[in-house]
């Protein structure tokens, strides 16, 4: 039984990446440091005396700069989340695991450990040997040092992402202050952990076992998608030989065996054994094959971006049927968001019935209706409006004041009662609106059905 269990379970192997230089080590940096600085940076920046992007859930709005949205553009939102998820299959189609290499928190954040790491153990070779090495002070205060920046940065990013759903600059005198809501305490918590543990932790375990976009990744793949991929023809047969050595008069192919590609692979995979699901594109090991076949006086490029295709002598087509498809249903999308965004109306109004009593007999000849209408102002301009009812004659709008003022992005309820000349309508309901207009601005506007109820 024991025989079996070994076979059956595997334990992990801790994976030290090796510090890399080079032309997609400095452009992962630079999406690294841009990424993390819009994260950290946009809950500060003001738009119109409030949070720029704010995703205020008590109240039900969400500021994106200039635009509100309310639950009624739930259909808005969720076409841009499908926008997002069908930009991923577009660039995977044309370029593989762009977004895993360069864009996914998961490797943003782990980058951002390995460089802590680095600064505080040391190298690769220098963090294998303290890992080696017996418990003492020094392990310990290096130790300890590392795990206290990685939650110090994991605390902030949590805090960061709270700070999208509760005004930061509310939440932060509110933390310091030890006065914040238990359940604002429980997300904190919860995503300082989960930042230590899948940036700090599991690191390449998220990517090999948890995320999904690795398994379907698959079935967008073809022979013309660019991938990261060791040129075989060309290296090998590998092996180790001196920088003086011509590798063609010994048979030998440009791949000196230096296993550099795979000490500096996040994820601890060797690339020359062909394309693998665990691969997340981030090159580095493109940038540490190329300066190795620098020093040794070789072309570069026997690890590089390519295609299937290319590697077998066939042209790579980079317009095929499926990017055709994924990009028409793209431009589609973003036309229609665009447009329902464009042209919604930044006003939206409800209708409340009285549910005490359908109608109010005033005296012989005259009933009334009474409503509540709830204005809701969806721009971030402050309006006044005004009320009027249509569709309906022997009729007259009562109300307290004839102008609601509603500020940008308020709600207002306004009680009204609309009086009727019963004797000279037809008894039982009649279909009418609500007219809602802003003054001075007559192109906003929005008619509203209600039901008028007389005597039979």
């Amino acid at each position: 039984m024991a025989d079996i269990q070994q076979e059956l379970y595997q334990k992990r192997e801790k994976i030290y990446p090796r510090e890399v230089h080079g032309l997609f080590a400095f452009l992962r940096l630079v999406g690294v440091v841009g990424l993390l600085g819009l994260y950290f940076l946009l809950p500060w920046f003001s738009w119109g005396g409030r949070q720029s992007l704010l995703f205020d859930l008590p109240e039900r709005k969400f500021y994106v700069f200039s635009l509100i949205f309310w639950p009624q553009d739930f259909v808005v939102l969720t076409i841009l989340m499908i926008i997002l998820g069908v930009s991923l299959f577009l660039f995977t189609v044309l370029a593989g695991r762009l977004w895993c290499g360069y864009s996914c928190p998961q490797t943003v954040w782990t980058e951002v450990f390995l460089w802590l790491e680095r600064i505080i153990e040391g190298s690769r070779a220098q963090q294998i040997k303290l890992d080696q090495a017996a418990w003492s002070i020094r392990k310990f205060r290096l130790k300890f040092s590392k795990h206290l920046a990685w939650f110090a940065i994991s605390f902030w990013t949590a805090v960061t992402f709270v700070g999208y759903f509760t005004p930061i600059r509310e939440l932060l005198p509110n933390l310091v202050e030890f006065a914040i809501h238990p359940w604002t305490a429980f997300w904190i918590l919860f995503f300082t952990l989960a930042t230590y543990m899948n940036a700090g932790w599991l690191r390449e375990q998220v990517c090999l076992h948890m995320c999904p976009y690795a398994r379907f990744q698959s079935a967008m793949f073809d022979k013309n998608t660019l991938i990261i991929s060791y040129d075989s023809k060309r290296g090998e047969p590998r092996g180790s030989r001196s920088r003086k050595i011509n590798p063609r008069e010994m048979g030998m192919g440009d791949c000196i065996d230096c296993t550099m590609c795979v000490q500096v692979c996040p994820t601890g995979i060797d690339i020359r054994k062909g394309l693998q699901y665990e691969c997340i594109g981030c090159a580095a090991c493109i940038d540490a094959c190329n300066d190795v076949m620098k020093k040794m006086n070789y072309s570069t490029g026997l690890i590089r971006y390519t295609t299937e295709n290319e590697l077998s002598g066939q042209p790579t087509k980079f317009l095929r049927p499926q990017v055709f498809i994924y990009a028409a249903i793209l431009s589609v999308l973003v036309i229609a968001v665009t447009y329902g965004i464009l042209v919604r109306t930044p006003l939206d109004v409800d209708v409340i019935r009285d549910r005490n009593i359908l109608y109010r007999q005033v005296d012989e000849t005259h009933v009334d209706n009474v409503y509540t209408l709830r204005i809701l102002n969806k721009s971030s301009n402050e309006y006044t409006y005004g009320i009027d009812i249509e569709g309906i004659e022997h009729s007259v709008l009562l109300m307290n004041n004839p102008d609601v003022f509603v500020p940008a992005g308020g709600v207002v309820d306004v009680p009204v009662t609309v009086r009727s000349i019963a004797k000279n309508m037809a008894g039982g309901s009649i279909e009418f609106a609500f007219r809602v207009w802003v003054l001075n601005t007559p192109n906003i506007e929005i008619f509203e059905k209600a039901r008028l109820v007389t005597p039979n």
